[in-house]
């Protein structure tokens, strides 16, 4: 060794954060052999045939994928130090994904592995064992602080109040450049708990704005593919968005996780593929209402049953010079069976045939022939049988049957007797009803019957695990839809009843996880907030009271003095003043670091973009990725949930309010623009503020 390198050394000694890079650069390195060592593996001699090949080249591409060192994500952001126990004097590095060395042992041990676990749970009254717990600061990608908490008995020193650390706020604080990050350096004592949780159960979050419900779904499904990933692999995984917008934000957290094979839809996409229906359409809020109802599902079971016919003629098969006759009332035995059994109708459909066959063999039988099971086959097949299951149970088009109810008010009446009222018929039906099933301007709502009816047609395929995320503007048919998606697995449901912003938003968790087929889900509620300042979480929750009458306010532990302006212009007339304050305001924040969002009424939105476009100030549409050059988004109220800003600015909270069909809905959109922002809200206003907001 040189004297520079015990120079080196004898100064890391000394230094426990060079200690720490050393270490960081360390275990990249290792990652980057890890990397290679796969890059490099010849499966000439290992795979019998050409698909084989093809079938594990693509999954050691999707391994080097995931042990790419990504530059401005930190490999490690904490480390555990063992006292007493099972683990006693071992020390652990937390990060993303594990590493390990040139003989197999760990330089990095993944978050979600067991030995991990402490790292978010411990506590001075429950150390789990652990002496230290050291968090790690970056910027850049460059490993700059570190802060360490004692928790074994008889520590001194270097502890922290209890409460969140100034690491962790630091991290929170980051401003945000880009899609939404992870939060696993940051994931807290609750949110571990419901991560953590098993695959076997359902779990819904109810969280206010900043508690960090989104995040936290997302990690679930990391923790669950670390955790069962054979089994998941096999049966699949899918996060369900509001829209595409919000699905393009959270997109890159599981790959920064090292998770790539997790799909992504929005519920009309979803429905939309499965139907073979194209949306084109958009329906009234009060004919959305009733579509979405639940009350639709038994509509559409009548409907679907009245297609089955039965028989008036009796079965004539003729195999050789025998004639074998099965009278109409024992065919109908049948078809009433199968009915009673209430089994899908496509499955029916293809029991009826083999069952009438069946009945010719015994007729055969009673006759002394000794047919076997390929004469049951042969009769099944038989043009009398087909004919008479072509009759008797006709193959049904998902599509066209729901076109028909939409358009056909007696045949939708006869089926909606004793569910739907007069004036519910009435709002449902088109007003022009089109000339076929390809020509109809099918909407959302459309869609999600067209897919219950498939379903009921033939079983639609069941994933392992599903996110449904901002859940609460769901309707009963859209649940029905997506648990149809995990009926044989799991889901993890999150919301926040304060923000249903649909006519037909959710009124109770209970409610909705009954339509999903989840009634047992476990309800887990996430209060404290990390994100939004307390002054702005406070400002947005003058709001709750009005909206959502006994749902708990989020209580911020992030205290950001100054974090809220709200600014009166007064108005000439045309409107000028208000847009010039609003671009100044923008102006302002842009001095600032991070992403800014102009949020807006929807109706609002052509007149803000040519006051910036006027002001020279370059801006995005939400779903577009900002960069350093551009980072501010103008963004409709409407499309704004889910989303978050360093700064926000918010234009004219009244006209949020108004341009709703209701004035509870405006409310919760009102409540949804208040609180995207992670540093700094600013309100601009000409009209009076809502009453509601102004107390």
């Amino acid at each position: 060794m040189s004297a520079h390198d015990r120079r080196e050394e004898s100064e890391q000694q000394n230094d426990p954060l060079a200690r720490e890079r050393a270490h960081l650069a360390s275990s990249r390195a290792a990652l980057r052999t890890m990397r290679e060592e796969v890059a490099a593996l010849d499966i000439r001699d290992v795979t019998a045939n050409w698909v084989n090949a093809e079938v594990l080249r693509s999954q050691i591409d999707e391994r080097i994928k995931a042990l790419a060192d990504l530059a401005h994500t930190p490999l490690f952001f904490g480390r555990l130090d063992y006292g007493a126990g099972v683990q006693e004097g071992q020390r652990f590095h937390i990060g993303r994904r594990h590493v390990h060395d040139g003989d197999g042992d760990p330089m990095v041990v993944d978050w979600r592995a067991p030995v991990s676990q402490p790292f978010y749970r411990a506590s001075r009254k429950d150390p789990q064992g652990v002496e230290l717990r050291r968090r790690f600061g970056y910027t850049g990608g460059e490993l700059t602080a570190y802060e360490d908490e004692r928790l074994g008995e008889g520590g001194e020193g270097d502890e922290q109040e209890e409460g969140v650390s100034r690491l962790i706020q630091a991290e929170i604080e980051r401003p945000r450049v880009g899609p939404m990050r992870d939060i696993v350096a940051t994931i807290q004592p609750e949110q571990d708990e419901i991560v953590r949780s098993g695959l076997g159960g359902t779990v819904c979050v109810q969280g206010g704005p900043g508690t960090g419900k989104t995040a936290v779904g997302l990690h679930r499904v990391a923790y669950l593919l670390y955790a069962h990933r054979e089994r998941l692999a096999r049966t699949g995984t899918l996060v369900v968005g509001p829209n595409r917008s919000f699905l393009h934000y959270i997109e890159q957290v599981l790959p920064a996780l090292g998770e790539l094979e997790v799909g992504q839809a929005t519920v009309e996409e979803l429905v939309a593929g499965a139907g073979k229906v194209e949306v084109r359409g958009v329906d009234g809020a009060a004919a959305a209402v009733v579509k979405g109802d639940a009350r639709m599902a038994e509509v559409l079971r009548r409907a679907l049953r009245s297609q089955v016919a039965m028989p008036v003629e009796p079965l004539v098969v003729v195999r050789g010079s025998r004639r074998w006759r099965v009278p109409a009332y024992e065919v109908e035995e049948i078809v009433r069976e199968l009915l009673d059994r209430d089994i899908r109708y496509g499955a029916a459909r293809e029991a009826l045939p083999q069952r009438v066959a069946h009945t010719v063999l015994v007729r055969m039988e009673q006759a002394g022939e000794a047919p076997d099971d390929r004469v049951q086959d042969q009769v099944a097949r038989n043009a009398a049988v087909k004919a008479l299951v072509k009759a008797v149970w006709p193959a049904v088009e998902p599509a066209r049957l729901v076109w028909r109810l939409l358009s056909d008010a007696e045949f939708l009446a006869a089926h909606a007797e004793g569910l739907l009222d007069a004036e519910e018929q009435k709002a449902v039906l088109w007003e022009k009803p089109p000339r076929s099933v390809r020509a109809a301007k099918w909407s959302a709502a459309d869609a999600v019957l067209v897919d219950e009816v498939a379903d009921l047609v033939e079983r639609t395929h069941s994933l392992g695990h599903v996110v449904l995320d901002e859940a609460q503007d769901l309707s009963p048919m859209q649940y029905r839809a997506v648990g149809r998606r995990c009926s044989t697995g799991s889901a993890t449901v999150l919301g926040d009843l304060a923000q249903g912003t649909t006519p037909w938003a959710t009124g109770s968790w209970s409610e909705a996880l009954a339509h999903l087929g989840k009634p047992e889900a476990v309800v887990e509620e996430l209060t404290a907030g990390f994100r939004v300042p307390r002054e702005v979480i406070a400002y947005a929750s003058r709001l709750l009271p009005h909206m959502s009458p006994g749902l708990a306010a989020v209580r911020s532990v992030r205290e950001a003095p100054g974090s809220l302006s709200v600014r009166r212009v007064d108005e000439d007339g045309d409107g000028d003043g208000r847009d010039v304050e609003v671009v100044a305001a923008c102006r302002e924040s842009l001095g600032r670091e991070g992403s800014i969002g102009l949020i807006a009424a929807d109706a609002r939105v052509p007149a803000l973009a040519d006051a910036l476009e006027a002001a020279g100030l370059a801006h995005l549409a939400p779903g577009e990725e900002t960069t350093p050059d551009v980072r501010l988004t103008l963004v409709p109220a409407s499309l704004a949930k889910g989303l978050e800003y360093d700064h926000v600015v918010l234009d004219e909270p009244a006209a949020v309010v108004d341009g709703e069909p209701d004035e509870r809905t405006g409310l919760r959109r009102l409540y949804v623009a208040l609180t995207r922002a992670v540093s700094g809200l600013v309100v601009v206003h000409s009209a009076a503020l809502p009453p509601q907001l102004a107390a």
